[in-house]
Protein backbone atom coordinates (compact mmCIF):
# COMPACT_ATOMS: atom_id res chain seq x y z
CA UNK A 1 0.00 0.00 0.00
CA UNK A 2 2.81 2.41 0.89
CA UNK A 3 4.60 1.87 -2.42
CA UNK A 4 1.40 2.19 -4.48
CA UNK A 5 0.44 5.43 -2.73
CA UNK A 6 3.93 6.86 -3.14
CA UNK A 7 4.15 6.14 -6.85
CA UNK A 8 0.59 7.43 -7.40
CA UNK A 9 1.53 10.69 -5.67
CA UNK A 10 4.61 11.12 -7.84
CA UNK A 11 2.72 10.33 -11.05
CA UNK A 12 -0.12 12.69 -10.14
CA UNK A 13 2.31 15.49 -9.33
CA UNK A 14 4.22 14.93 -12.54
CA UNK A 15 1.00 15.29 -14.51
CA UNK A 16 -0.21 18.42 -12.71
CA UNK A 17 2.85 20.58 -12.17
CA UNK A 18 4.09 21.24 -15.75
CA UNK A 19 1.15 23.61 -16.28
CA UNK A 20 2.71 26.04 -13.75
CA UNK A 21 5.35 28.63 -14.75
CA UNK A 22 8.66 27.00 -15.65
CA UNK A 23 11.93 27.72 -13.81
CA UNK A 24 15.22 25.92 -14.20
CA UNK A 25 16.20 23.35 -11.56
CA UNK A 26 19.60 24.56 -10.35
CA UNK A 27 21.23 21.48 -8.79
CA UNK A 28 24.23 20.64 -10.97
CA UNK A 29 27.27 19.15 -9.26
CA UNK A 30 26.96 18.15 -5.60
CA UNK A 31 24.29 19.23 -3.11
CA UNK A 32 24.87 18.50 0.60
CA UNK A 33 22.13 19.06 3.18
CA UNK A 34 23.12 18.99 6.85
CA UNK A 35 20.40 19.32 9.46
CA UNK A 36 18.32 17.72 12.16
CA UNK A 37 14.98 16.00 12.57
CA UNK A 38 12.86 16.95 15.60
CA UNK A 39 11.61 13.38 15.94
CA UNK A 40 8.38 12.52 17.73
CA UNK A 41 8.38 8.74 18.26
CA UNK A 42 5.48 6.33 18.63
CA UNK A 43 6.68 2.95 19.83
CA UNK A 44 5.39 -0.54 20.45
CA UNK A 45 7.46 -3.24 22.14
CA UNK A 46 6.22 -6.81 21.96
CA UNK A 47 7.70 -10.09 23.01
CA UNK A 48 7.24 -13.72 23.91
CA UNK A 49 9.44 -15.72 26.25
CA UNK A 50 9.72 -17.50 29.59
CA UNK A 51 9.78 -15.78 32.98
CA UNK A 52 10.29 -17.83 36.17
CA UNK A 53 9.44 -20.98 34.22
CA UNK A 54 6.16 -19.59 32.91
CA UNK A 55 5.46 -18.50 29.33
CA UNK A 56 4.73 -14.79 29.06
CA UNK A 57 3.93 -12.36 26.31
CA UNK A 58 3.49 -8.61 26.17
CA UNK A 59 2.48 -5.97 23.66
CA UNK A 60 2.64 -2.40 24.88
CA UNK A 61 2.52 1.01 23.23
CA UNK A 62 4.97 3.49 24.72
CA UNK A 63 5.45 7.22 24.65
CA UNK A 64 9.16 8.00 24.73
CA UNK A 65 8.45 11.45 26.14
CA UNK A 66 8.75 14.46 23.87
CA UNK A 67 10.86 14.98 20.81
CA UNK A 68 14.44 13.93 20.20
CA UNK A 69 16.75 16.00 17.99
CA UNK A 70 18.26 13.46 15.61
CA UNK A 71 21.07 14.27 13.14
CA UNK A 72 20.19 14.04 9.48
CA UNK A 73 22.37 14.22 6.36
CA UNK A 74 21.65 13.82 2.68
CA UNK A 75 23.70 14.39 -0.45
CA UNK A 76 23.01 14.36 -4.17
CA UNK A 77 25.66 13.87 -6.83
CA UNK A 78 24.38 14.95 -10.26
CA UNK A 79 26.16 12.80 -12.85
CA UNK A 80 24.25 13.82 -15.97
CA UNK A 81 20.94 15.10 -17.23
CA UNK A 82 18.99 12.07 -15.94
CA UNK A 83 21.48 10.44 -13.59
CA UNK A 84 21.87 11.10 -9.85
CA UNK A 85 23.49 9.34 -6.92
CA UNK A 86 21.72 9.93 -3.57
CA UNK A 87 23.02 9.41 -0.03
CA UNK A 88 20.96 9.64 3.19
CA UNK A 89 21.86 9.23 6.87
CA UNK A 90 19.72 9.29 10.04
CA UNK A 91 20.33 8.36 13.70
CA UNK A 92 17.89 8.08 16.63
CA UNK A 93 18.78 7.04 20.19
CA UNK A 94 16.47 7.29 23.19
CA UNK A 95 15.24 5.38 26.23
CA UNK A 96 12.63 5.87 28.91
CA UNK A 97 11.39 4.27 32.13
CA UNK A 98 7.79 3.93 33.32
CA UNK A 99 6.65 3.15 36.89
CA UNK A 100 3.42 1.18 37.22
CA UNK A 101 0.83 2.97 39.33
CA UNK A 102 -1.32 -0.14 39.73
CA UNK A 103 -0.99 -3.93 39.39
CA UNK A 104 -0.71 -5.24 35.85
CA UNK A 105 -1.35 -8.89 34.87
CA UNK A 106 -0.21 -10.80 31.82
CA UNK A 107 0.38 -14.46 31.00
CA UNK A 108 -0.82 -15.58 34.43
CA UNK A 109 1.74 -13.35 36.18
CA UNK A 110 1.03 -10.13 38.09
CA UNK A 111 3.38 -7.16 38.07
CA UNK A 112 2.78 -5.22 41.31
CA UNK A 113 2.37 -1.46 41.48
CA UNK A 114 5.68 0.31 42.03
CA UNK A 115 7.50 -1.96 39.60
CA UNK A 116 8.90 -0.46 36.46
CA UNK A 117 9.22 -1.34 32.83
CA UNK A 118 11.69 0.38 30.59
CA UNK A 119 12.34 0.50 26.90
CA UNK A 120 15.12 1.75 24.71
CA UNK A 121 15.71 1.97 21.01
CA UNK A 122 18.67 2.97 18.87
CA UNK A 123 18.17 3.18 15.16
CA UNK A 124 20.77 4.12 12.53
CA UNK A 125 20.27 4.05 8.79
CA UNK A 126 22.35 5.01 5.75
CA UNK A 127 21.42 4.51 2.11
CA UNK A 128 23.09 4.96 -1.25
CA UNK A 129 20.83 4.84 -4.30
CA UNK A 130 21.08 5.40 -8.03
CA UNK A 131 18.29 7.66 -9.28
CA UNK A 132 17.21 7.65 -12.94
CA UNK A 133 14.97 10.53 -14.03
CA UNK A 134 12.02 9.13 -15.95
CA UNK A 135 10.83 12.73 -16.46
CA UNK A 136 13.40 15.54 -16.74
CA UNK A 137 12.41 19.09 -17.74
CA UNK A 138 13.71 22.53 -16.83
CA UNK A 139 11.33 22.79 -13.86
CA UNK A 140 10.36 19.20 -13.03
CA UNK A 141 12.27 15.97 -12.41
CA UNK A 142 10.77 12.63 -11.40
CA UNK A 143 13.11 9.73 -10.72
CA UNK A 144 13.02 6.08 -9.72
CA UNK A 145 15.65 4.74 -7.30
CA UNK A 146 17.44 1.47 -6.72
CA UNK A 147 20.24 1.10 -4.20
CA UNK A 148 21.51 -0.43 -1.00
CA UNK A 149 20.68 0.49 2.58
CA UNK A 150 22.51 -0.18 5.84
CA UNK A 151 20.48 -0.34 9.05
CA UNK A 152 21.54 -0.90 12.64
CA UNK A 153 18.72 -1.76 15.04
CA UNK A 154 19.01 -2.08 18.81
CA UNK A 155 15.88 -2.64 20.91
CA UNK A 156 15.60 -3.48 24.56
CA UNK A 157 13.02 -3.96 27.29
CA UNK A 158 13.50 -4.46 31.02
CA UNK A 159 11.26 -4.81 34.04
CA UNK A 160 11.41 -5.28 37.80
CA UNK A 161 8.76 -7.56 39.30
CA UNK A 162 9.13 -7.38 43.05
CA UNK A 163 12.63 -8.69 43.79
CA UNK A 164 12.96 -10.25 40.35
CA UNK A 165 14.27 -8.58 37.22
CA UNK A 166 13.72 -9.43 33.57
CA UNK A 167 15.34 -7.98 30.49
CA UNK A 168 15.67 -8.63 26.80
CA UNK A 169 17.87 -6.91 24.26
CA UNK A 170 18.48 -7.62 20.61
CA UNK A 171 20.91 -5.99 18.23
CA UNK A 172 21.28 -6.50 14.52
CA UNK A 173 22.68 -4.71 11.52
CA UNK A 174 22.92 -5.54 7.87
CA UNK A 175 22.47 -4.47 4.27
CA UNK A 176 19.51 -4.82 1.94
CA UNK A 177 18.36 -3.50 -1.44
CA UNK A 178 16.14 -0.43 -1.30
CA UNK A 179 13.69 0.97 -3.86
CA UNK A 180 12.33 4.48 -3.97
CA UNK A 181 11.15 7.49 -5.91
CA UNK A 182 11.90 11.24 -6.00
CA UNK A 183 10.08 14.31 -7.27
CA UNK A 184 11.87 17.67 -7.63
CA UNK A 185 10.10 20.85 -8.72
CA UNK A 186 11.28 24.45 -9.09
CA UNK A 187 8.34 26.91 -8.84
CA UNK A 188 10.61 29.98 -8.92
CA UNK A 189 14.26 30.89 -9.21
CA UNK A 190 16.32 29.68 -6.22
CA UNK A 191 13.42 27.57 -4.88
CA UNK A 192 13.23 23.76 -4.91
CA UNK A 193 10.55 21.38 -3.63
CA UNK A 194 11.79 17.81 -3.13
CA UNK A 195 9.62 14.79 -2.22
CA UNK A 196 11.18 11.35 -1.67
CA UNK A 197 10.14 7.91 -0.50
CA UNK A 198 11.98 4.60 0.03
CA UNK A 199 11.06 1.05 1.03
CA UNK A 200 13.14 -1.86 2.34
CA UNK A 201 12.15 -5.42 3.24
CA UNK A 202 14.40 -7.11 5.82
CA UNK A 203 13.99 -10.43 3.98
CA UNK A 204 15.83 -8.95 1.00
CA UNK A 205 19.06 -8.54 2.96
CA UNK A 206 21.24 -10.16 5.61
CA UNK A 207 19.50 -9.05 8.81
CA UNK A 208 19.95 -12.38 10.65
CA UNK A 209 16.59 -13.55 12.02
CA UNK A 210 14.79 -10.24 11.58
CA UNK A 211 11.51 -10.14 9.68
CA UNK A 212 9.77 -6.90 8.79
CA UNK A 213 10.20 -3.74 6.76
CA UNK A 214 11.30 -0.13 6.78
CA UNK A 215 9.39 2.67 5.05
CA UNK A 216 10.32 6.34 4.87
CA UNK A 217 9.05 9.50 3.18
CA UNK A 218 10.13 13.14 3.23
CA UNK A 219 9.19 16.50 1.75
CA UNK A 220 11.30 19.66 1.94
CA UNK A 221 11.60 23.17 0.60
CA UNK A 222 15.10 24.36 -0.29
CA UNK A 223 15.93 28.05 -0.80
CA UNK A 224 19.30 28.94 -2.31
CA UNK A 225 20.58 32.22 -0.81
CA UNK A 226 23.73 32.20 -2.92
CA UNK A 227 25.24 29.93 -5.55
CA UNK A 228 26.89 27.90 -2.76
CA UNK A 229 24.71 28.30 0.33
CA UNK A 230 21.04 27.78 1.14
CA UNK A 231 18.60 26.62 3.82
CA UNK A 232 15.93 23.93 3.87
CA UNK A 233 12.80 23.15 5.87
CA UNK A 234 10.61 20.08 5.63
CA UNK A 235 8.96 17.09 7.24
CA UNK A 236 10.12 13.48 7.50
CA UNK A 237 8.48 10.18 8.43
CA UNK A 238 10.00 6.75 9.15
CA UNK A 239 8.36 3.48 10.13
CA UNK A 240 10.27 0.43 11.31
CA UNK A 241 8.32 -2.78 12.05
CA UNK A 242 10.43 -5.86 12.79
CA UNK A 243 10.43 -9.10 14.80
CA UNK A 244 13.59 -10.90 15.89
CA UNK A 245 13.62 -14.56 16.92
CA UNK A 246 16.26 -15.68 19.41
CA UNK A 247 16.97 -18.53 21.81
CA UNK A 248 14.90 -16.89 24.58
CA UNK A 249 11.87 -16.00 22.47
CA UNK A 250 10.74 -13.28 20.11
CA UNK A 251 11.26 -9.55 20.56
CA UNK A 252 9.39 -7.20 18.26
CA UNK A 253 9.55 -3.47 17.70
CA UNK A 254 7.32 -1.09 15.78
CA UNK A 255 8.77 2.40 15.74
CA UNK A 256 7.51 5.48 13.94
CA UNK A 257 9.47 8.71 13.76
CA UNK A 258 7.98 11.90 12.38
CA UNK A 259 8.63 15.58 12.66
CA UNK A 260 9.99 18.76 11.09
CA UNK A 261 13.40 18.96 9.46
CA UNK A 262 15.66 22.03 9.23
CA UNK A 263 19.21 22.67 8.15
CA UNK A 264 21.63 24.24 5.70
CA UNK A 265 22.26 23.33 2.07
CA UNK A 266 25.70 23.48 0.45
CA UNK A 267 26.42 23.26 -3.26
CA UNK A 268 29.77 22.51 -4.89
Amino acid sequence: MFRKTLFALALGSAAALPALPAHAIDEDGTTLRVGALWADADSQLRGEGVFEGEPISFREDFDFGGTEVAPRLDAQFRMGERHRLLFDYFNYDKDRRWTLEEDFSYGGETVPAGSFIGGEVEFEIASLAYDFAVVETDSLSWGLQLGVEYASIQAGARAEVGDETWSARETSDGFAPVIGTRLTYSPANRWLFVVQGQYLDADWGNFDDYDGDLSRASALVDYQWTDRFGVHLGYEWFRLDVDQTGSDGVLGLRQEFKGPVAGVSLRF
